[in-house]
């Protein structure tokens, strides 16, 4: 399972200690005339961190939050805070979640973990590597992972599909290493399982996520420009692991260029605007053997592009997918390659061929 923090164990925030000077005449004090001045290093001019700039602890009936740029890829610390409206509008390393109580947060790209531990009422837009809660109750979480969720000893979750954007919000997902493309947010794994009941579920597909996490309202915060509009939210929204309305799903594979990321943005929204739901995304990289596996017969065609870096797939749903994606594909995309499932009878294996692989190579 990795390695977590103890319960109650909480974050160095410092980093390493500072190397101490050994000089005559004792640290710090200026050498004697003819003596030769102690050398300064690069850690010794390197700007100090203060722990409770990274910290939020024993707040109640509060809005505070931190601004773009202000966290910087540190780690940050939340605890024993109630009735409270958190929001870190940056991306940090780790981010633990301690005590709190009937709280609205926001938490921007984390690099790796994010660990909610005693805590209830909560209601949470998160996106992260690794997503873990412990003996907590009632979270509701608009969540983008890129692993799968774990949770033990918690009762009562709901899971979203995290949607949010504000301009600083892309540039921070790279900074934390994070695809917005890889978001596993349904695939829930309870640790500790209790026969006949279920520990959690999913959000309704009609949750809006301002009702859950109202926009800021201190004057500092407001000057985010965030919208939680979910046809501007920096990730797609996938129906993930909810059932599909439709036997006939298709696949579409873009392969790694400059524009990748906003081709497969176009064609998202080409097929979410005439009622087909986008069911699952993915960025991975795939190498010869595995676009043998994927796409057979045309992967000649294709292998060729894998050096390039990582593909993005789409996985689309509804009666027709198939060849309304091709269509798109051939009318807007015509100067790109871009593997698209050629029939509906094949379509379903394109979609677990890749899904398969891809897993297997996410460790999922």
């Amino acid at each position: 399972m990795g390695c977590f923090f103890s319960r109650r164990r909480k974050l160095a925030l410092g980093g390493q200690q500072q190397p101490q000077q050994q000089q005559q005449g004792g640290a710090g004090q200026d050498a004697a005339p003819g003596e030769q001045k102690a050398p300064q290093y690069s850690w010794d001019l390197r700007a100090k961190i203060d722990p409770k700039d990274y910290t939020f602890s024993g707040l109640k009936d509060e809005t505070v939050g931190r601004l773009p740029g202000k966290v910087a890829g540190q780690q940050f610390v939340i605890q024993d805070c109630e009735n409270c409206r958190i929001y870190i509008f940056d991306h940090s390393a780790t981010i633990t979640i301690d005590d709190c109580v009937n709280c609205q947060i926001f938490l921007g790209p984390i690099k790796g973990s994010v660990f909610f531990r005693d805590c209830k009422d909560c209601k949470c837009v998160v996106a992260c590597q690794q997503f873990r809660t412990r003996d907590c109750r009632k979270l509701e979480v608009f969540l983008c992972c890129a692993t799968q969720p774990i949770i033990e000893s918690s009762t009562g979750m709901k899971f979203g599909c995290f949607q949010y954007y504000y301009p600083e919000l892309a540039l921070q997902f790279k900074d934390a290493g994070l695809s917005i493309f890889n978001n596993t947010w349904s695939n829930i794994h309870d640790f500790t399982p209790v026969s006949g009941e279920n520990n959690w579920g999913l959000l309704p597909e009609t949750a809006v996520v301002q009702d859950y996490v109202p926009l800021p309202s201190s004057e500092e915060l407001k000057a985010v420009r965030i919208s939680t509009d979910a046809t501007k939210s920096i990730i797609p929204i996938t129906r993930g692991q909810r059932q599909k309305n439709s036997d006939e799903s298709c696949l579409a594979v873009f392969f790694a260029g400059d524009y990748t990321t906003a081709n497969a943005r176009k064609l998202i929204d080409e097929m979410t605007s005439k009622g087909f739901q986008l069911v699952q995304t993915k960025e991975v990289i795939m190498k010869a053997e595995d676009a043998h596996r994927v796409f057979q017969q045309s992967a000649s065609e294709f292998i060729p592009l894998l050096e390039k870096g990582p593909v993005v797939a789409l996985e689309f749903n509804g009666d027709g997918a198939v060849e309304q994606c091709r269509s798109t594909t051939n009318e807007v995309f015509s100067g790109t390659k871009v593997f698209v499932s050629e029939s509906k009878a094949s379509a379903s294996q394109d979609v677990d061929n890749f899904y398969n692989f891809a897993d297997m190579q996410m460790g999922m």
